[in-house]
């Protein structure tokens, strides 16, 4: 008899968490809410504690009180109030400046405090949630002060946000500053779209299945499509925005990513570097596109002003710290190619931007048609290959797309889906998506971050995009309404190849 008992969860060792930049809006959306959640489900540490790093002049008491009021506010979970007391009492600030070496020496106290008062065995993750000009800088002051070293069994790592570089010059100069503080072991590049469940799930299940496993190659699987999509606009983003654009934003990394899960070979372990030895692998298989064909595969988009449900909303040009006549795209689209054994000839589709018609995140794998269609004039709708959809956001779970025959005295087929979601494995408590990513970070497993090498092999891909946009700016911006699928562009790119993008049906009749 198999033993479905499940596995008790690993809790990780003492540690305290230190975030730069805890003032912010991450720190009390994300990070206090997933500290609060691994608690909840004895993850985290017994022996912990959290010290805030920001200029905003708190004392202790205040910055405890804003940061367990963001639990409260902002948790996925029912507060405990024992646990939120517990988690109060373990937080301490730090004010200062990152580039003031007084910040670093009262960190040090602080540490040292905390080692003392709470157990935390020298351990320390180091979560920097601070602008990108701060990457090289606050590693280098963290090693001046020695706050870095690793010595009588005790580890020292840090969490680094994206944008990893905006190019790839500058992503090459970011590292090289990284690296000079910090071992590569200590570097835990972040990206939360490898946090979700549904993207963790790839691998498992593309590898753990012996039925898709033979087929997921070449000659099976016809083309993929991978989408991100937002309905909302830059949301006050502005600025940022204008120094990023569609591609630069969520692109370059996360899509990217995604696709080196969808598309690298199997590790021959679940180590860390094992698997990340095949993304680099996969990533620098993708074939580098020619100023023609980035003419011809990719897409630029902006949007105008418009309306969404009956309200106004403005277009890209009349956003908030937006130039007026602002280029920068709010999406893009692109065909792309992994240039392998495994993949040759098979077009991987790209798209993302902001005001489509829906929130979603997914990845399409489109298998190809049977040899002999003897059943196309009988199917009852127009829906059909056989497709594995992978949805990551908003809703998460896996579906797969076949036909079947109608009930009924006559042959008619129809397309139907046998869907995986997570209620399958019960009650699942919500989460914020970096759970997974922190956790993993205290325990050094550094599978889901992003190495040097990948991160420079990823924009290795992406320069002759950005080169050849930067060659020909766009001169029909804005070129789609709010509530669209992009410009009409993004549509013949797909057609071209006799395929149209997917787009989940809201009702199957």
């Amino acid at each position: 008899m198999n033993n479905t008992t499940p596995v008790p969860p690993l809790r990780a060792g003492p540690c305290a968490i230190v975030i730069f930049g805890a003032s912010g809006d991450l720190t009390k959306r994300k990070l206090l809410p997933s500290l609060y959640n691994l608690a909840a489900i004895g993850m985290l540490p017994e022996d912990f504690s959290i010290i805030g790093v920001a200029r905003r002049e708190l004392s202790h008491e205040e910055f405890r009180a804003q940061m367990t009021g963001a639990i409260g506010e902002f948790g996925t979970q029912k507060i405990d109030p024992q646990l939120r007391e517990q988690f109060e009492k373990r937080m301490y600030y730090c004010q200062g400046s990152f580039d003031d070496p007084r910040t670093y020496r009262r960190l040090k106290e602080l540490l040292d405090l905390s080692e003392k008062e709470h157990g935390t065995g020298g351990n320390a993750l180091f979560y920097l949630s601070v602008q990108p000009t701060y990457f090289g800088e606050i590693p280098s002051r963290l090693k001046a002060q020695g706050l870095v070293e690793e010595s009588k069994g005790r580890w020292r790592r840090v969490i680094i946000e994206k944008p990893f570089g905006h190019d790839l010059e500058s992503a090459r100069q970011v590292n090289l500053a990284i690296s000079a503080a910090l071992a590569e072991s200590q570097i835990f590049r972040i990206d939360h779209y490898l946090g979700k469940e549904t993207a963790q799930n790839i691998l498992i299940f593309r590898m753990g299945n012996g039925m898709f496993e033979p087929i997921w190659n070449r000659r099976y699987i016809d083309h993929v499509q991978i989408t991100v999509a937002e309905s909302i606009g830059v949301e006050g983003r502005g600025a940022f925005y204008e120094t990023a654009g569609a591609f630069r934003d969520v692109m370059q990394n996360h899509m990217f990513m995604l696709l080196a899960l969808v598309a690298m070979e199997p590790p021959n372990s679940f180590s860390g570097e094992a698997v990340r030895n095949e993304k680099v692998k996969l990533l620098e298989a993708m074939r580098l596109l020619s100023p023609e064909a980035v003419a011809r595969d990719t897409v630029r988009g902006q949007y105008g002003p418009g309306q969404v449900d009956g309200k106004a909303v403005a277009g890209y040009r009349q956003e908030v710290n937006v130039n007026p006549n602002s280029t920068v795209e709010t999406f893009a689209a692109m065909k792309l190619w992994v240039d392998n054994w495994r993949w040759a000839g098979v077009p991987f589709y790209l798209r993302s931007g902001k005001r489509l018609p829906r929130r979603s995140t997914e990845i399409v794998v489109r298998f190809k048609n049977a040899p002999l269609d003897i059943f196309g004039e009988n199917e009852s709708d127009p829906v059909g290959p056989n497709r594995l959809i992978f949805h990551i956001q908003p809703e998460e779970g896996i579906s797969f797309q076949v036909r079947a025959k109608i009930p009924g005295p006559t042959i008619r087929t129809r397309g139907v889906k046998m869907d995986f979601d997570y209620c399958q494995f019960g009650d699942v408590a919500p989460t914020t998506g970096y759970e997974k990513l922190l956790y993993d970070c205290m325990v050094g497993d550094s599978t889901l971050f992003h190495r040097t090498d990948m991160v420079e092999a990823a924009w290795k891909v992406a320069q002759p995009i950005i080169d050849g946009w930067a060659a020909h700016p766009p001169v029909d911006f804005p070129n789609y309404a709010p509530g669209e699928w992009g410009p009409p562009a993004a549509q013949v790119l797909i057609s071209r190849d006799e395929h149209t993008w997917w787009v989940e049906p809201k009702t199957h009749l």
